[in-house]
C-alpha cells in the first residue's frame, strides 16, 4: 500500500463515509437535509393550461411534488443525493411534473425508480426524449439535456436522484425554452406527448 500521507486531497472530503438512509415505501431520508415542496403555485408559467392551473391554487393549492436531500453538500467533487415524490393527478389535463431544470455545468445525473409509474421528459433544445421509469429503472441524463420528471400513474410516483455536486440547477433555462413536449393524459388515461408549445385554455 502507499503511504496514506500522500492521498490526494478528495480522498478527505468535507463529510465522512456514512450509511444514508431512505425509506422507499414514504421518500423519507435519514439524516435529512434540505426539504422541498412545490405547489401549484410555484408552477406559474409551466403549464398548458394557465387557466386550470389558477383555479386548483385559489381552490387549496395542493402539493404538486416534495423533494428530501441528504446532507451531503452541492459542492465539487461530491454526490448529493435526494428522493422526489411527485403525486398523482392532472392540472388540465397534464400530469404532474417537476418544474424542470437544466445543468449549470455540463454534468450527467442518473435517476433511479422507486414506487410508482412515471417518466424523465428531457430535452437538449431541439430533440425531446421520453424516458418511462418504473420501480428499478435507471434512468441516464446526458450532459447538456434539460431534465424534468412526470407521474403518469394513479400513486405517488417516486425516485433517487445522484448527481454531482457542482451541477447547478437552471429552471429559468426550462421557463424560458420549454421541455419539448408536454405529457398529457390521453383518452384512455395512458400519457400523450403533445407539442410544446401547446396553447393555454381560454388564451385565445
Amino acid at each position: 500500500m502507499g503511504d496514506p500521507r500522500s492521498m490526494p486531497s478528495f480522498a478527505t472530503p468535507p463529510v465522512l463515509p456514512q450509511v444514508i438512509g431512505f425509506d422507499t415505501a414514504t421518500g423519507a431520508v435519514t439524516p435529512v437535509g434540505r426539504m422541498i415542496a412545490c405547489r401549484v403555485t410555484d408552477l406559474v408559467g409551466l403549464c398548458a393550461d394557465e387557466t386550470a392551473r389558477r383555479y386548483m391554487a385559489e381552490a387549496g393549492d395542493p402539493v404538486v411534488y416534495e423533494v428530501v436531500s441528504s446532507r451531503v453538500p452541492e459542492t465539487s467533487g461530491e454526490l448529493p443525493q435526494s428522493v422526489t415524490t411527485i403525486h398523482p393527478g392532472t392540472i388540465g389535463g397534464e400530469f404532474h411534473f417537476t418544474r424542470g431544470h437544466m445543468h449549470t455545468r455540463a454534468r450527467g445525473e442518473v435517476y433511479l425508480g422507486l414506487t410508482g409509474t412515471g417518466g424523465l421528459l428531457t430535452f437538449d433544445g431541439r430533440r425531446a426524449v421520453w424516458v418511462a421509469m418504473a420501480p428499478g429503472t435507471i434512468g441516464y441524463i446526458p450532459p447538456g439535456w434539460a431534465h424534468r420528471s412526470v407521474n403518469t400513474g394513479d400513486e405517488p410516483y417516486r425516485f433517487l436522484a445522484v448527481y454531482p455536486g457542482d451541477a447547478g440547477h437552471d429552471h429559468a433555462w426550462v421557463a424560458e425554452n420549454g421541455m419539448g413536449h408536454r405529457v398529457m393524459r390521453g383518452a384512455s388515461g395512458e400519457p400523450e406527448l403533445a407539442p410544446f408549445p401547446r396553447p393555454a385554455a381560454g388564451s385565445r
